[in-house]
């Protein structure tokens, strides 16, 4: 079995860009980021998307962007916390090992408030509506407060080591969610 591209989602502010960089170059991987997607493909940002067109055509966009990364050779992609809510991506995700990176939601509106090319939302009222498809998609949680990056990164190549040995000793027979099957970590 080839290994799966890894994609990395969670909320604004969780460090889903940061996390991939370091992966990407941990690994040895390209990868692919939805903000640098947004500014090359339609040279805009998030938050300017949503001012000119709406939330709606942004998130489109943003779904865009993880599955057309999806059907490319294996990288680190760093996606929008909005793709969980599309079926289609949902569906596309079932290809991937999905970390949902997770921290507070204080925690997030701090970040999120000191970043102008970012839309305003309350992280409270998105992870009410987004937490169950997180979970529904996620192989392994993440909770990024109080951790490095590089720590982080550690967490994730720790259980992609791990899905590969057990593919192996499978056969080859692939991977499922570990979300809710005690594979989080903190």
């Amino acid at each position: 079995m080839t290994p799966p591209s890894i994609v990395l989602v969670g909320l604004m502010g969780t460090g889903k860009t940061t996390t991939a960089r370091l992966l990407s170059r941990t690994l040895r991987l390209p990868m692919t980021d939805s903000d640098a997607y947004l500014r090359e493909h339609y040279d805009a940002s998030a938050a300017h998307i949503v001012d000119s067109e709406g939330t709606a055509v942004l998130h489109e966009h943003e779904v865009d962007h993880v599955i057309g990364a999806l059907t490319q050779p294996r990288q680190v992609i760093a996606a929008a916390a909005s793709v969980v809510e599309n079926p289609r991506a949902r569906k596309a995700l079932a290809a991937a090992f999905v970390v949902w990176l997770d921290a507070p939601d204080d925690v997030l509106d701090d970040r999120v408030r000191s970043a102008r090319h970012r839309p305003k939302f309350d992280s409270a009222t998105l992870r009410r509506r987004r937490e169950p498809y997180l979970r529904e998609v996620a192989d392994l949680r993440v909770e990024v407060v109080d951790t490095s990056p590089e720590e982080v990164v550690r967490q994730i190549v720790d259980a992609v080591s791990a899905l590969a040995v057990k593919s192996a000793a499978d056969g080859g027979a692939g991977h499922g969610s570990a979300a809710g099957t005690g594979h989080e970590s903190t």
